[in-house]
């Protein structure tokens, strides 16, 4: 059957008369499946209606869903919409070309992390050999869990990332999880840890200056509160400026994003200076390379996690997944690149660090950049380093704001959270009540917590998601090895990252149990609100839950919804069948054979 993508309209004869269907009532589908059951590559198609099964629930379980269209790199705000899509997917053209791919999971990538973790990593570790060994490991990991997030764009290539993923693999309850989780933890933690790191440099510069202080006095020398207090005030003023309108917050600071990178090649230009010069640290002695290390496991997840807050944002790819053109082939060459510029720039950065300065003071220090900007170009260098780091973070907080009051928004729409914070002001026709919401939750998160706790609560949260997302993938291989995979991974690459992250999910409950269990904890009490929230039926339209332990039998469930097109049933629907099955079904219809003057395909066929 010959199915063409992108056509406004399609005229069909029913009983003699024409029918036109417009485009918002096509079907977007994704299936495998060749002649006589051979198998083909991965096809999209437009669907009229007339030839699926009703897909629209009952009308009062109906609520506004976002559609899947075109934007630039915002991408946030179409991550909760897929969880359980009510609706038909709009057929949107794919826009986002690999080039704009990669710039996006590199600016996602390089914030506030690498001028923020160091220090504390480095403390962690104890010394400098070490310290670059776990920037290492860290961003092969993350490389792993990358590639194993490849594979799953590329077989499931819609926009969501790893809500997506959930949704298929495990159901609703997972996929809302997650949604949960990003709205009370993972994006107020996030804004928390930015508007912390922003303060420090800022209070650096501003307190040393007002109070007179040493050039060498440690940032210790300032007071918490001081700290606290301008990181809500920061947090305040960038939420006052997205609520004042659209036009003041949208605005991505792509600028800031080029400083940054340019700011890293240039602190790697002038470390490489100083070692022609012969003004290296001796950080880099036999004697003194490994000195000092830490061989306490809870030591080291904790510097990984340090490490690995600073390579978050490499799964920003797999959001957009259905925006990129040719996404199956491209998502994966995006994500190396993406990666290995990343991984490349962050352990040349931390090595010009320990070739700049000593240990002692690189451990000591929350405001590396201000640091080495010191060194090299006295007072004026730690100003001007101290004031490209705090106008980054500004920026990355102003986008997480903007990015997360939405999420906030549409949250409210689905009914996962009051209505009353999905409510858009009429004068500035900005979300204020998900604004303000928002902003409460992360001044929770700077009043009870530092850098280092809040990193470590942040990587328990998102490192649980990544663990189930990838371990989604060993299931899949196992539950589903005929689905279609235009790119596959090593095995060992999800074996590796999810053994690891499961011991850094284990580690900090014996270093850090309270810290843990409070973030376990926010995972878990999403539970109750998801069945209080989501009525049965609007549960059973979601994935059917999987038989663990029944590999090779149905993978059916009563009351699940069949005909979804980003649906597992629709995948295996619109894949080849055995006979039996077409039995079954009773679907005796081959499609193949079908031309443009068959008569109307019955309502209930499921075969293309």
């Amino acid at each position: 059957m010959a199915l063409e993508a992108g056509e406004g309209n399609q005229e069909q004869k029913t009983d003699g008369r024409e029918q036109e269907t417009d485009s918002e009532d096509e079907l977007l589908v994704v299936y495998s499946g060749g002649e006589n059951g051979e198998e083909s590559g991965q096809q999209k198609a437009l669907l009229p209606n007339d030839h699926q099964q009703p897909v629209h629930p009952p009308q009062q379980y109906t609520s506004p869903r976002l559609r899947a269209g075109s934007f630039s790199f915002s991408f946030s705000t179409h991550l909760l919409p897929l969880s359980n899509s009510l609706e038909v997917v709009q057929h949107s053209l794919p826009t986002l070309s690999a080039t704009s791919a990669i710039a996006l999971v590199v600016s996602a990538q390089i914030g506030s992390g690498i001028f923020s973790s160091p220090g504390t990593l480095s403390q962690n570790c104890g010394s400098p050999g070490e310290s670059l060994i776990v920037w290492l490991l860290a961003g092969i990991l993350a490389w792993t869990g990358a590639s194993s997030f490849a594979e799953l764009g590329a077989a499931i290539p819609v926009n969501g990332g790893a809500q997506a993923y959930l949704n298929y693999s495990f159901g609703g309850w997972a996929s809302y999880l997650f949604i949960w989780t990003n709205l009370v933890a993972l994006k107020p933690g996030s804004a928390a840890i930015i508007s912390i790191v922003g303060s420090e440099y800022l209070c650096r510069i501003l307190y040393h200056t007002a109070f007179k202080a040493s050039p060498s006095e440690s940032a210790k020398a300032i007071p918490l509160i001081v700290t606290k207090v301008v990181a809500i005030l920061i947090l305040l003023t960038i939420s006052g400026i997205n609520g004042l309108s659209v036009k003041a917050g949208k605005h991505v600071p792509v600028i800031l994003t080029i400083i940054k990178l340019l700011s890293l090649v240039a602190i790697i230009i002038m470390a490489l200076v100083r070692l022609a010069n012969g003004q290296q640290s001796d950080n880099f002695l036999p004697q003194n390379m490994f000195k000092n290390s830490s061989a306490s496991p809870s030591d080291l997840a904790a510097a990984l996690y340090l490490g690995l807050w600073a390579f978050d944002g490499w799964d920003a790819g797999n959001y957009v997944a259905g925006e990129l053109k040719r996404a199956s082939k491209t998502l994966p060459m995006v994500v190396h690149s993406s990666m290995g510029i990343v991984v490349s720039l962050t352990i040349l950065t931390n090595w010009a660090y320990l070739i700049v300065l000593p240990l002692e003071v690189v451990t000591q220090s929350n405001t590396i950049g201000l640091e080495f900007g010191r060194a090299i170009f006295g007072p004026i260098g730690s100003f001007i380093f101290s004031l490209i780091v705090a106008f980054s973070c500004f920026g990355a907080l102003n986008s997480s704001v903007f990015t997360t009051s939405r999420l906030v928004s549409v949250a409210a729409e689905e009914r996962y959270i009051p209505k009353v914070f999905a409510k858009i002001n009429p004068r500035t026709s900005t979300p204020l009540n998900a604004l303000g919401l928002q902003a409460f939750l992360t001044i929770v998160m700077i009043s009870f917590g530092d850098f280092k706790s809040l990193v470590g609560f942040y990587g328990t949260c998102a490192w649980s998601f990544y663990l189930l997302t990838v371990g989604s993938l060993l299931l899949l291989r196992i539950r589903e090895p005929d689905l279609e995979r235009p790119y596959q991974t090593w095995i060992i690459n999800p074996i590796t990252f999810s053994t690891v992250a499961s011991f850094l999910l284990l580690m900090p409950i014996f270093s850090a149990p309270i810290q843990s269990l409070a973030a376990f904890g926010f995972i878990v009490s999403g539970l109750p609100f998801y069945y209080l929230t989501t009525n049965k039926e609007l549960r059973q339209i979601g994935f059917p839950k999987l038989k663990w332990f029944n590999f090779n039998g149905d993978r059916r469930s009563a009351g699940a919804d069949t005909t979804h097109p980003l649906r597992r049933d629709s995948f295996e629907a619109l894949r080849p069948h055995d006979d039996d099955d077409d039995d079954d079904d009773n679907d005796d219809d081959d499609d193949d054979d079908v031309d443009d003057d068959d008569e109307h395909t019955d309502d209930h066929s499921k075969s293309l």
